[in-house]
């Protein structure tokens, strides 16, 4: 199976290898990336980035689902993740991502999120996705807005974040 998910028009999005995860924990061990993923804004141990990288491979291969990785097309610079976790409280897909400081910005998360929302719908009989983000984040829920996600509530998450949560639903399941 080809890694290679689908292409937006300036990012390639593709699954992971575990001889990527160096990649991985140079994007979640940065302190500045992390610090809106858990209460305490750790950065990720090598342990811990083994462990996400594992569960996204496995997600790929059996749903095709996963956070993936973003490299720019113009000259395959890896720049972040973006793609579907399953959200461990529901059951439902839950989109998410990371980018290097130095590509924040640039409109990448939004182009990558709005290829993904595209894509679930194309590719999947999903009904809903849902995608939330810590309430300091503005950057993060502006994407999730941008993309045409409704919000729906605020919620502490299990990793102590205070969260606010968005749904988009298939078109044709309003």
């Amino acid at each position: 199976m080809s890694l290679d998910l689908f292409e937006t028009e300036r990012l390639v999005l593709s699954g992971w290898r575990m001889d990527q995860l160096d990649d991985l924990l140079a994007l979640h061990g940065n302190p500045n990336v992390s610090r809106y993923l858990t209460s305490s804004g750790a950065p990720w141990t090598r342990e811990q980035a083994k462990t996400a990288l594992r569960g996204w491979i496995e997600l790929f291969e059996t749903r095709r689902l996963g956070k993936l990785r973003l490299t720019r097309k113009s000259d395959g610079k890896f720049i972040g993740r973006a793609g579907y976790g399953i959200y461990p409280r529901t059951g439902e897909p839950e989109i998410g991502y990371a980018l290097f400081e130095e590509h924040h910005g640039a409109g990448y998360a939004t182009e990558a999120a709005g290829g993904l929302r595209d894509w679930i719908f194309r590719e999947t009989d999903a009904p809903h996705f849902i995608g939330f983000a810590d309430t300091r984040n503005a950057p993060s829920l502006a994407v999730l807005k941008k993309i045409g996600m409704e919000e729906t509530h605020v919620e502490v998450e299990p990793n102590g974040l205070t969260c606010q949560f968005h749904i988009y639903r298939r078109p044709d399941h309003v």
